[in-house]
């Protein structure tokens, strides 16, 4: 099966300082869950931000269904096909709930179909639906994670890439961010995130990917990155998953 995303030796960094990235590659297959993890200033975050066109490249390309990124604006990104929710989640807190799902479809020139698509996400959804007369910023922190993943559903993408998902929240609502990205994979999108939470993350995922210092030490399905012993005293606290 042909990857769908391919990041090939990417060098980048924020603006003129040194590189974060070193060189960092990884494939990215159709209708899977990939779970990225490594430790504090490994460049997880930074390598999302350079896929999706936050950071130019400064060496190294990023391919999508066979096309390059390199260059291209973050909308331009978007209207590829590619969501971002980045930690802060992005949403507008005095908007409604309604509002916030909304914006994630304000490039569709059918606004009725918008409309059709935003109430089977909040039917999806029923928190959502609860909420929907309400501002973005009543919401629990788990809440505000559900709108934000849920917000992206709307255009129909085909990867959702997420941003520590699970940052800040109790273990009961980690639990039901999960799910959310089971929910997502079941749809048929890609999921490629980045987790402090490496025994969670991979856990769900059908593929991980261990960055370190820049560069991709390993990849592979996640079981087996979850079974590498030595993957398992350096990155999971020498834990093994229950």
């Amino acid at each position: 099966m042909a990857n769908l995303l391919e990041v090939r030796d990417v060098v980048a960094g924020y603006g003129n300082g040194p590189a974060i990235l070193n060189g960092a590659s990884l494939s990215v297959q159709p209708g899977k869950v990939h779970c990225i993890i490594g430790p504090n200033g490994a460049g997880k975050s930074t390598l999302l931000k350079a896929i999706v066109g936050m950071l130019r490249l400064r060496e190294g390309d990023v391919v999508f269904k066979g096309n390059s990124l390199k260059g291209l604006r973050p909308d331009q990104v978007l209207r590829r096909g590619i969501c971002f929710v980045p930690q802060e989640r992005a949403l507008f807190p005095k908007m409604t709930v309604r509002e916030n799902l909304r914006m994630g479809g304000f490039s569709m020139a059918d606004k009725a179909a918008l409309e059709n698509r935003i109430d089977m996400i909040e039917e999806r959804f029923s928190i959502l639906k609860e909420r929907r007369d309400l501002p973005a910023e009543t919401l629990s922190g788990g809440q505000q994670q559900t709108l934000a993943m849920a917000r992206t559903m709307i255009l129909k993408p085909e990867i959702v890439m997420l941003d520590e998902p699970s940052l800040g929240l109790a273990p009961k609502i980690v639990r039901e961010v999960f799910k959310i990205v089971q929910i997502m994979s079941e749809e048929g999108i890609t999921i490629l995130l980045v987790e402090q939470n490496a025994l969670m993350g991979l856990k769900y995922a059908n593929w991980g990917v261990v960055l370190d210092l820049g560069r991709t030490l390993f990849e592979g399905p996640a079981d087996k990155v979850l079974g590498d012993p030595r993957i398992q005293e350096l990155y999971l606290g020498g834990r093994r998953a229950a």
